[in-house]
């Protein structure tokens, strides 16, 4: 089937703005306060803009299908590559629920916020909206790319205006602020290594950058247009997360913070104080509408990209099967499947806060591996494949390659070994639950693909490219 070319530059920097820069990221990296400023530009310099700039070049590079399964497949072979995108996709699974829950916990607020509390009514609207937006995506990429660019401009830029613009007022008038804002505050206190370990979520918020390297085959002119999406892409990204998480920290005190809700805490205590009560609903339809836009986005890439593992062999003829308009059809719906036993699972567990940061953790070790296999991958091409023409080079040759993917690597490794310290902000249970959990999770994760391969049936190879539904 040939691929068309629906995707232009803004659409695509709408799908990275959409896949990455959500306000229900915002309040966990509030929860330093002041601080989050530093940690916010901090997580840039070492991992947003590395990451940023290797996307850029492996996907102008290596335009191939599949993303970061082709690339980390050029670098260290097919096997290493499915584990890059299985990690990709299964991570995906995980945190659908928590990012579910944020939806109906925010849709709550148009009705009743006490519904938020409700099992039933959490449920049920988090699998309606899963399937709505499954069932949406099967209808192709073009109408996948319209979603998230509507979804970015009506729920996320014009809330994420709304509460920065409100925030500036907060801050320029005569009322009370929830931070200190000076050189002592900038600078995280770190006094354990359990302090740091909301980083973790700080770089998560951050990641994302490089999903929209599978919709490569969808895209005109990709040598020109990747780098200009991505940067138009990391502007706007950053200037959101800078100014809507101050706009949170300056509101609501850090020990109030609520992490799933703490968006809509934020606005109605401007309302509140303004007496614009009324538009809480709306601003709550606002947040929802983006949030099912992040999802929706990222419902489609990871599974687009196991489609191509899975037309290389690697899983049973069915799930590489597509419909009319392109879609991994019987992909989605086994996903939809599986999240929706996961939903189940998240709701019905006793702490909801806990869960919810100890899924989030897990989903941020997966995904670190990844990224840790894709930075390696940049270098180990510029070795490999030297000769190959790059549209878009990293400067400074081998140094400047290293220079980048090293700083990549090392941050990403450091933010895993935080990521199994439990945060001091939050109680978790038991610290050896915690870990032993995280690393029988880790471990089970990476290594379902290597048995994938170890069970695979040769007749699985067989090319089916001419099966549609």
């Amino acid at each position: 089937m040939q691929s068309r070319r629906v995707i232009t530059a803004f659409s695509l920097a709408m799908i990275n703005v959409a896949a990455i820069a959500s306000i229900r990221n915002w309040p966990v990296i509030a929860e330093y306060g002041f601080a989050s400023l530093f940690l916010l530009i901090l997580a840039a310099l070492i991992f947003f803009i590395p990451a940023a700039m290797v996307a850029a070049e492996l996907t102008t590079s290596f335009p191939h299908a599949g993303g970061i399964f082709a690339w980390v497949k050029e670098a260290f072979g097919h096997r290493t590559g499915l584990l890059a995108i299985w990690l990709l996709w299964v991570e995906n699974v995980i945190w659908y629920p928590t990012a579910l829950s944020f939806i109906a916990a925010t849709l709550a607020y148009m009705f009743n916020p006490d519904a938020a509390n409700n099992i039933p009514y959490m449920l049920i609207t988090m699998l309606v909206m899963f399937w709505i937006a499954t069932f949406a995506n099967l209808r192709g990429i073009k109408i996948s790319s319209m979603i998230s660019t509507f979804c970015v401009i009506v729920g996320t830029f014009l809330p994420g205006a709304i509460i920065i613009i409100l925030g500036v007022i907060w801050l320029f008038s005569e009322h009370t602020l929830q931070i200190t804002m000076n050189w002592d505050t900038f600078f995280p206190k770190v006094d354990s290594p359990t302090s740091l370990a909301f980083c973790a979520g700080v770089v998560f918020s951050l990641a994302g950058i490089e999903m929209s390297g599978i919709h490569v085959k969808d895209v005109s002119n990709p040598q020109r247009t990747y780098p200009v999406a991505i940067l138009l892409s990391s502007l706007l990204i950053m200037a959101l997360s800078i100014l809507g998480v101050l706009s949170i920290a300056v509101v609501i005190p850090q020990n109030e913070i609520n992490l799933v809700a703490g968006t809509m805490q934020a606005f109605t205590y401007f309302m509140d104080k303004y007496a614009l009560g009324k538009l809480i609903p709306w601003m709550a339809l606002l947040i929802v509408i983006g949030a099912f836009g992040n999802m929706s986005t990222w419902l489609v890439g990871p599974a687009r990209g196991l489609l191509t593992a899975a037309q290389s062999g690697d899983f049973p003829p069915l799930f590489r099967r597509v419909n009319s308009r392109g879609m991994p059809s019987y992909l989605l719906i086994f996903q939809a499947i599986i999240v929706t036993a996961f939903c189940f699972l998240f709701t019905f567990m006793p702490s909801v806060s806990s869960a919810y940061w100890i899924l989030t953790t897990l989903v941020t070790q997966l995904y670190l591996i990844m990224y840790i296999l894709m930075f390696a991958a940049v270098i180990k091409l510029r070795y490999k494949r030297p000769k190959v023409h790059r549209p878009y080079k990293i400067l400074g040759g081998i140094p400047g390659i290293w220079i980048v993917g090293g700083l990549g690597l090392l941050s990403c490794v450091a933010t895993f070994i935080i990521g199994f310290f439990p945060p001091s902000q939050i109680a978790t249970g038991s610290p050896v639950f915690f870990v032993s959990f995280l690393v029988l999770s880790v471990l089970i994760a990476c290594l379902i693909p290597f048995i994938l391969i170890y069970f695979k049936n040769p007749k699985w190879t067989r090319a089916l490219p001419h099966e549609k539904e």
